[in-house]
């Protein structure tokens, strides 16, 4: 009779109810908060920016904050992959200039006018450099990605500097200038193409069997090779997919300068990475998305452009991108632990109302 009693004279809303219980509701709206960290980070940061700069929200101001984010939002959407496989691409920086270097040594070599014939080529030298990184990775049996496109990193840098004897090579076709400068009203060309790219990415990730197999993979890869996921092709695929977007960010850096540099790109790599984690991806894998990792770029360049209209130095730049990794992180670690602590609530509740 007494726990009939509790049972009824228990509140709304508590385990004997059916209901999630006020503390399970107080964590949810929490975790809800921590996830919409990235998006609630960029308005911040935007809302400071339009008040220390009217500037900043003109039309054309965001425009030029869609160019600067641009690249690493292409380098972003191919890192994503490999991070949600656990993984990481660290070579994508030096691939933009070697990609950028033997695009416009054809267009000198062959006496090309039309870019439409040089950005395949440019998107395929990517590719080729993704695949060397899955492969040596996958079928040379190492412990992480990390080495491999460490060594990709230089090695593509090299060749970079070697073939175009330490110069820049100047003249780029219309087509490519108009991906890295070209606008329609005020919305660069660049935007729209990675606009495309996230479109790309989201039927692949969502709506295809292969992004079902990257996200199992990055959960447990042995459970996914177990239930037959094809992991060694599924890894080396997405580390072609890194490369072949870096070879994309190279046609857009090169129009952006109308050349080819053997140092371009450099250390974009990281700025690409930084833009997944803020967006909310985890390093142990099984974790992003491609609105997230847009997010990210977003703020990358919403820092970096407000801080140029305050004439803020370059070194502070670097300092403010470093905060903003933190605070992700952090939230991040926040995250997991709502997560968990919501997990031993539920289960308690549940066990209650039984």
């Amino acid at each position: 009779m007494t726990a009939v009693a509790d049972r009824e004279d228990a509140p709304p809303g508590g385990p004997a109810s059916g209901k999630p219980g006020r503390q399970s509701r107080g964590l949810h709206a929490a975790l809800t908060v921590v996830r919409l960290g990235p998006v609630l980070l960029l308005l911040i940061i935007m809302a400071v920016m339009a008040a220390l700069n009217p500037l900043f929200l003109s039309p054309f101001n965001l425009g030029n904050v869609g160019l600067e984010a641009s690249v690493v939002a292409i380098l972003a959407l191919g890192q994503l992959l490999v991070i949600v496989t656990a993984g990481i691409d660290l070579s994508v920086g030096s691939v933009i200039a070697m990609s950028s270097i033997l695009g416009a040594l054809w267009i000198r070599e062959l006496d090309l006018v039309s870019g439409w014939l040089v950005i395949p080529s440019m998107i395929l030298a990517g590719g080729l450099a993704g695949a060397v990184n899955g492969t040596l990775f996958v079928k040379g049996r190492l412990p992480h990605p990390f080495l491999p496109t460490l060594a990709m990193l230089m090695v593509a840098r090299g060749v970079a500097l070697i073939v175009s004897d330490g110069q820049p090579i100047t003249g780029m076709p219309e087509s490519i200038k108009l991906f890295g400068s070209g606008r329609i009203g005020h919305v660069p060309y660049a935007v729209i193409l990675v606009a495309a790219l996230a479109v790309i990415v989201y039927v692949l990730l969502r709506r295809i069997t292969w992004g079902q197999w990257i996200y199992a993979i990055g959960g447990n890869r042995e459970a996914a090779r177990r239930v037959g996921v094809p992991v060694d092709r599924v890894l080396i695929s997405v580390y072609v997919f890194s490369g072949m977007c870096a070879g994309t960010a190279a046609i857009v850096v090169s129009g952006q300068t109308n050349s080819a540099y053997p140092t371009a790109g450099n250390l974009m790599e990281l700025s690409a990475i930084a833009a997944v984690i803020i967006g909310g991806a985890s390093f142990f894998g099984g974790r992003g998305t491609v609105i997230g990792t847009l997010v990210g770029a977003l703020i990358l360049g919403v820092i970096q452009n407000g801080l140029n209209l305050m004439n803020v130095q370059s070194s502070w730049q670097y300092v403010a991108l470093g905060a903003a990794v933190v605070i992700a992180v952090e939230l991040d670690v926040v995250r997991a632990r709502l997560e968990t602590r919501l997990r031993v609530v539920r289960t308690e509740e549940t066990e209650a109302r039984a």
